[in-house]
């Protein structure tokens, strides 16, 4: 049992919480005992697992989760990135809060069985708060890296105003834009169509996750 803080595994979770570090060793940190089911689950086989009272002591294990509250598990694993398998895509550029990104890795694999694409700008999925809301979604169906050209036609974009009603079309691929700025002038370009969610008086636009959530629900009832 690990006894000492200065215990390698422990030093590399500490380095995991940061993103530099996950970039450079290809590797990241899930907490809880539900994200290390839901990777066993889905095969993901680890660098190492730590189980409070197992194999570590428990204020140790504690000392090193980014969760308030601690932890009784935290699995090390590889960063898999996700392959050219057909379906929907679903693009986020500039997409900066590690939630929503997390959030819609979610609910376009509970939706869509979707992968998501990870654009310039974007929180990294594989950091603490995005691999949490994904609920295990980021073992299951890992996100994608690049552009729009990673998308199959045809392409509709999400804009927070100006775009057509919601329709049962057929879609190849979904833009998202970033919190602030929303869908980019040059992506919004690029895409075939462009939807707009409609929305009660007064209330100027949704968060980009919900808005997800409304768009792939949409697109998933219409492909059934």
């Amino acid at each position: 049992m690990i006894t000492s803080r200065d215990n390698e595994k422990l030093k590399l979770i500490r380095k995991l919480a940061e993103r530099k570090h996950r970039e450079r060793e290809g590797l990241f940190a899930a907490e809880g005992e539900d994200l290390v089911e839901a990777a066993e689950a889905a095969g993901a086989r680890p660098e190492f697992v730590l189980r409070a009272g197992v194999d570590v002591e428990p204020a140790l294990l504690d000392s090193v989760s980014t969760l308030g509250s601690g932890t009784r598990v935290i699995g090390v694993y590889p960063q898999l990135w996700g392959d050219d398998e057909p379906g929907l895509r679903v693009l986020l550029d500039r997409v900066g809060d590690p939630g929503n990104v997390g959030t819609i890795v979610r609910t376009a694999h509970a939706l869509a069985g979707a992968a998501v694409v990870v654009g310039p700008g974007c929180a990294d999925p594989f950091g603490p708060k995005a691999v949490r809301a994904s609920m295990g979604s980021v073992f299951a169906r890992p996100p994608l890296r690049g552009g729009v050209e990673a998308l199959a036609a045809p392409v509709v974009g999400l804009a927070a105003h100006g775009g057509a009603p919601l329709d049962d079309e057929p879609v190849g691929g979904l833009c998202l834009g970033g919190e602030r700025e929303g869908l980019s002038a040059e992506l919004a370009g690029a895409c075939e169509r462009l939807w707009t969610i409609p929305l009660q008086p007064g209330v100027e636009s949704l968060n980009v996750a919900a808005a997800a959530a409304v768009a792939i629900g949409r697109i998933s009832s219409a492909g059934r």
